[in-house]
């Protein structure tokens, strides 16, 4: 996961500048560093920091208050400033656009129904829309990756998990940094509004918000940013993480069916993991060296 992310990293800046330049849609990529509360991680974190190379460095209440004023209680922490963010449905709606100006064709609304096999090679899918042909299908569907794939030979381990998030409309400034403790993640947008998230909820394929997941973001949102309180709240959303083990993504062909691959199972990780996931999985269907080693995550791979 770490060697995907850090060579995302290097080259985020760059896509969401290119990305705007050719479609005019900013993915509003901001290097806004990251506060990390995790006190008894601290000595673990250091040695992952100095392994990979990364800027870490622990911290003071006293750096940390004068990071983040406005949070309730500042402690020692680690500090990584060199962590950006993206506007994920910013950068979506960049990508499309890029792929429309590119010529690919969109098809929206088509459920896809089966994946179409003859002699053990894939040849395209069946959709609600009608039949696709293909000589290399590549099954990204998130979530629902395993249920595409649950009748094949080696199915993955990918599964939904539900994720509660909300979204203040706050000033700009209010907060700065993206702030990280106990799985829960504070993230401010240059316009002000900031994200707090988020549950983790195995409830299958059920996408609905809950009151009780939400009354208990807000609380611990404005325990630990009290002027959070001064804002309202613009959104409370749920998705669907496609969970794998370890968090390890499926990333290659099928090691049964000719013709068919997987760029699934990112859970929690799907944006800072995009980018190099997508260029290591277009490195193997077209058979040119890849950036990473695929080995850790063939179809086959062993995880956690």
């Amino acid at each position: 996961v770490t060697h995907l992310a850090s060579w995302g990293q290097r080259h985020y800046a760059n896509l969401a500048t290119t990305l705007a330049q050719h479609t005019g849609v900013d993915p509003e990529y901001t290097e806004c560093g990251l506060i990390l509360v995790a006190p008894d991680e601290t000595e673990a974190a250091e040695k992952w920091a100095e392994q990979h190379h990364r800027q870490m460095a622990v911290i003071d209440a006293e750096e940390f208050h004068r990071l983040e004023p406005h949070a309730a209680e500042p402690t020692e922490a680690l500090w990584m400033p060199a962590v950006g963010q993206v506007r994920n449905p910013r950068l979506a709606r960049a990508l499309r656009r890029r792929l429309e100006q590119l010529g690919v064709d969109i098809r929206t609304d088509s459920e896809v129904h089966a994946l179409l096999q003859t002699n053990g090679r894939c040849q395209g899918v069946q959709t609600s829309s009608g039949r696709f042909s293909a000589d290399i299908v590549v099954v990204c569907a998130g979530a629902w990756s395993g249920r595409l794939l649950g009748e094949l030979p080696s199915p993955p381990a990918i599964a939904p998990m539900r994720g509660q998030m909300l979204m203040f409309k706050a000033e700009p400034g209010t907060i700065s940094r993206m702030v990280l403790e106990s799985n829960r993640y504070v993230i401010p947008r240059r316009d002000g509004r900031t994200l707090f998230g988020s549950t983790i909820e195995d409830v299958g394929f059920e996408k609905q918000t809950t009151q009780a997941a939400g009354d208990e973001l807000y609380r611990i949102a404005t325990e630990r940013f009290p002027i959070l309180k001064q804002y309202p709240i613009e959104a409370h959303w749920a998705g669907l993480r496609p969970s794998s083990p370890a968090g390890v993504p499926y990333i290659g062909r099928h090691p049964q069916i000719d013709g068919l691959f997987i760029n699934a199972g990112h859970f929690r990780n799907g944006i800072v993991l995009g980018p190099a996931s997508a260029r290591l999985l277009a490195d193997l269907v077209l058979e040119r060296p890849p950036i990473l080693d695929p080995a850790p995550y063939a179809w086959t791979a062993a995880r956690g």
